[in-house]
């Protein structure tokens, strides 16, 4: 058999078994990284998407073998460290994924081995207060702490201070806290009348996310905004917890499922009554998409609640196409400098983003598929903000050309870290949005 027969069909991926004891065998995995990476360095394929293969590459040729074989095992976390869980080397690059016989996952290799460190040693402190974002959205948001938390991460000092004690670099820009949470802000009420029972994709339950109830509360009251501009029910999912993605990169996955115990009963009940449950965060709709279904796929109630997720855009163009959407605007956008994030890429719905903002009369869209080096936590670190800087500069170049009137990202984290990007390059700072922003700039709604 070849090398790619096999695989012509669309890439599977295998559920995940992770309380099992192979999975959690330290032998068995240290036998797959070798397999895995084996066939890595023969293919090299995705060295230009993050760390992980080059630091795997460069073992590898440093060893006296120059294959895998020569590489120490006690160097494999070098490798581990260095992946941050994007999924872009298995939906886009690499040629041997299931149904191919070879079944390379590499991000779920990660997963594992992230998750047998955990289990072993757990977390140092920052890894594990970066991962609860409802603990510290909580606290940080308390009006008499707000202020300060926010003249902190603004401080030159405190941040020299933080990189020390704490190993958050100090140049990364950090999320301001909102004093008003969106969630305490939104009014969580329906704004149009819809009939008892009715299963229809024209109305939305908002899981808002922690980011966005914490940080950039706008974003949420954007997408209401909108919702109610197209005449679409909508209200708030009650009760939410984070979705999980933060703990699944730190490899707590008996974190992952308390949250998911958490969060499935509330989502379940909207989805069998035909709501349709968007996020205005890529990582939060694909955990639900797509991650809770491969760690819990004997789980009925996480498939239902995964089948009614949608993007906000991915939602609009819906609409759209059931001709249930005016493309109305009072007014045009100009140049947009568009950066698609990895967990949009990888949910395979297509560009919707991009698709909707060319909507928009008057707009031209420059498009940017590459990953920006944020990634969860990853570019916050001490260790890793040199690389992190480092995979996202061809997207700060290329979001910065032309001068765009606005810079926007579906990923508000990666919009902070492009914006950085560019304003460290030397180049006017541009003036960042969310890609929801953009549609209400344009539909100008107040």
């Amino acid at each position: 058999m070849t090398m790619r027969e096999g695989n012509l069909q669309a890439p599977t991926r295998h559920a995940l078994d992770w309380r099992s004891a192979e999975f959690n065998d330290e032998d068995a995995l240290l036998k797959e990284q070798e397999r895995i990476f084996d066939i890595c360095h023969g293919c090299r394929r995705c060295i230009s998407l993050c760390s992980a293969f080059p630091t795997l590459f460069d073992l590898v040729d440093n060893s006296s073998t120059m294959e895998v074989d020569g590489v120490a095992k006690a160097d494999y976390p070098k490798v581990v460290d260095q992946c941050y869980l994007c999924d872009l080397c298995y939906m886009t690059k690499c040629p041997y994924v299931p149904p191919h016989p070879w079944n390379v996952d590499f991000p779920h290799l990660m997963l594992r081995a992230k998750a047998q460190k955990f289990r072993r040693e757990g977390a140092r402190w920052r890894d594990r207060m970066l991962t609860s974002t409802d603990a510290v959205g909580r606290l940080a948001t308390i009006p008499v702490v707000v202020k300060a938390v926010n003249g902190g991460n603004r401080s030159p000092a405190m941040r020299r201070v933080m990189e020390r004690t704490l190993g958050v670099a100090a140049d990364a820009w950090l999320p301001a806290y909102a004093a008003k949470p969106f969630r305490r802000s939104a009014a969580p009420s329906l704004k149009w009348p819809i009939r008892d029972g009715e299963r229809t994709p024209g109305k939305v339950a908002v899981f808002s996310t922690c980011y966005v109830n914490y940080n950039e509360p706008g974003i949420g009251h954007d997408l209401l905004k909108l919702l109610d501009h197209i005449r679409v029910p909508y209200a708030l999912v009650e009760g939410e917890a984070c979705c999980g993605m933060p703990k699944l990169e730190l490899g707590d996955l008996e974190g992952v499922a308390r949250l998911k115990d958490v969060n499935i009963p509330r989502l379940l009940p909207l989805a069998r009554e035909g709501w349709a449950i968007v996020s205005p965060v890529p990582s939060c709709t694909l955990m639900f998409k797509s991650e809770l279904p491969l760690l819990f796929a004997d789980d009925p109630d996480v498939k239902e609640v995964a089948a009614a997720m949608f993007d906000p855009f991915e939602y609009f163009v819906q609409r759209e196409r059931d001709g249930l959407l005016a493309k109305e605007f009072a007014q045009p956008l100009g140049r947009v400098s568009y950066h698609i994030p990895c967990h949009m890429r990888v949910q395979n719905v297509g560009q919707k983003t991009r698709e909707v903002l060319e909507w928009v009369p008057g707009t031209t869209v420059n498009t940017v598929e590459r990953c920006a080096g944020h990634d969860g936590t990853y570019g916050v670190k001490r260790e890793f903000y040199a690389d992190s800087m480092r995979i996202g500069k061809p997207v700060f170049q290329r979001m910065a050309d032309g001068s765009p009137e606005y810079v926007s990202s579906d990923c508000p984290i990666a919009g902070r870290r492009i914006a950085q990007g560019i304003a460290q390059s030397g180049s006017p700072e541009p003036r960042r949005e969310h890609p929801l922003t953009l549609l209400r700039i344009a539909f100008g709604i107040e």
